[in-house]
């Protein structure tokens, strides 16, 4: 299964910045683990901190990815821009966020985001990305494919 990763602003940043909201590991190392845990899938990460060009790898994955793990950062509360590109694509799409957005700032608590995609997993750590994973592997199966 090609699942394709993709990481909006500041998140190139995950293990140094702000600890205590999304930890100390590195997202290079659990890269790692969860390719060595999922071999059958082909994991390819994306991460940028301009919201054009992350709606143009969500347009562009059509016929690269077979289903997509988003976390689109501060995006998340903000782009209706990353909700459309979404909404335009048939493969399943699966929101995470390393911190629990509904226990942070007001602002937070809302995401375009939600309403279209297949699931919303949160407040977990980097481990919110493995059950990303599994939710894709999940569909997958139900799918018979």
């Amino acid at each position: 299964m090609r699942i394709l990763i993709i990481n909006g602003p500041n998140l190139s940043s995950i293990g140094s910045r702000e600890p205590a909201f999304y930890g100390k590991q590195s997202f290079e190392s659990a890269l790692i683990t969860w390719q060595k845990a999922y071999p059958q899938c082909q994991l390819t990460c994306f991460q940028s901190d301009e919201e054009g060009r992350l709606v143009g790898i969500l347009q562009s994955s059509k016929e690269s990815a077979d289903g997509i793990i988003l976390n689109a950062g501060a995006y998340t509360h903000t782009s209706i821009a990353l909700a459309d590109a979404v909404r335009s694509l048939a493969i399943p799409v699966i929101e995470v966020h390393i911190s629990n957005i509904f226990a942070r700032e007001t602002f937070r608590k809302h995401s375009y985001l939600s309403t279209v995609c297949r699931g919303s997993i949160c407040g977990l750590g980097l481990d919110s990305y493995r059950l990303g994973i599994e939710a894709l592997l999940h569909l997958k199966n139900a799918q018979g494919n």
